[in-house]
């Protein structure tokens, strides 16, 4: 992620440390997503009532109001267990890429164009790990279906059973988008803007923190508005039940776009924006910090600065 690559720590380190900063993130940021889901989710026609949701504050303000603040923290179990795979194959992943890419093209420090294949890459990786956990989130997150399922194990028990163990796999195409161009915009605009600020001086953790929460934040913002499109098909993919002999209304990513945008407008491609890019802009940067301060520790305790 840096211009010029420190040595890699062993896969062991690097996952500890995508670990630490995917569950510090999402314990901070997590109810930002279950109103991002709920306003994705809303298709047709706006029918006022307590099913409808005119906007962020609304959609807070009902949840807490007619079922409680605790779901705003529904389905978490999910994401909680994702993190650690999830967020260490995250910047494994971009590492371990990162090295190949340059060795491939054969040179020795990371270009802005290479920061942008190397997430995009490992996006793409990713999301092999997180399909399965997306699923259940998202299938406990929203309203309409959460009354079926008790907690994470029962969700994967019954999808399961009604659609074969393939179900959990649902939504694996829009995932892989989803992740290939939130990681393109993530790791490039990192690497861009940290070539933008001022130099950190050796030793001095104040700058190195005050320029990753800055890079990490940008990235997060920039990564949420070129991937909402493909995060809300992803919703609308996942939270539908695959019925032997039907074809779903939402069933592959790009016709899905299609779909969404001549029923319900260019906009709806971009519901649920403001909860996601509230928590993905600063999740981003507390990403970042936390990562490269644990990596920091790692390198200090093993002496390898």
């Amino acid at each position: 992620m840096s211009e010029t690559p420190q040595k890699p720590l062993p896969f062991v380190y690097q996952f500890a440390a995508g670990a630490v900063a995917g569950v510090s993130e999402i314990l901070i940021m997590y109810p930002l997503d279950v109103l991002k889901t709920r306003i994705q989710l809303q298709s047709g026609p706006a029918v006022p009532g307590a099913d409808y949701y005119n906007g962020m504050f609304d959609c807070f303000r009902k949840i807490v109001k007619n079922e409680g603040a605790s779901r705003l923290y529904r389905g978490i179990s999910a994401p909680i267990l994702m993190e650690a795979p999830k967020r260490a194959t995250k910047f494994a992943a971009n590492d371990s890429w990162g090295a190949f890419y340059r060795n491939l093209f054969g040179v020795d420090k990371q270009t802005q164009g290479l920061a942008t294949l190397t997430g995009a890459t490992a996006g793409a990786t990713e999301a092999f790990v997180v399909v399965p956990f997306e699923l259940v989130k998202i299938r406990l997150q929203d309203k309409a279906q959460a009354h079926k399922y008790n907690g994470m194990i029962d969700v994967v028990r019954k999808i399961v059973a009604a659609e074969g163990p393939l179900a959990m796999y649902n939504g694996l195409e829009s995932t892989m988008w989803r992740h290939i161009l939130w990681n393109a915009g993530y790791f490039g605009c990192i690497f861009q803007v940290r070539a933008q600020l001022p130099a950190v001086e050796p030793g001095n953790k104040n700058q190195q923190t005050r320029n990753d929460l800055i890079a990490g934040s940008i990235g997060g913002i920039v990564g949420t508005v070129v991937n909402t499109p493909m995060d809300v098909v992803k919703s609308r993919i996942q939270n539908t039940s695959k019925v032997p002999g039907q074809v779903a209304k939402y069933n592959w990513a790009w016709p899905a776009l299609g779909t969404v945008m001549k029923e319900e407008g260019f906009a709806a491609l971009y519901k649920g924006f403001t909860p996601k890019v509230l928590r993905l802009g600063p999740g981003g940067g507390i990403l970042l910090v936390v990562y490269t301060s644990v990596m920091d520790f790692f390198r200090t305790m093993r002496a390898e600065k």
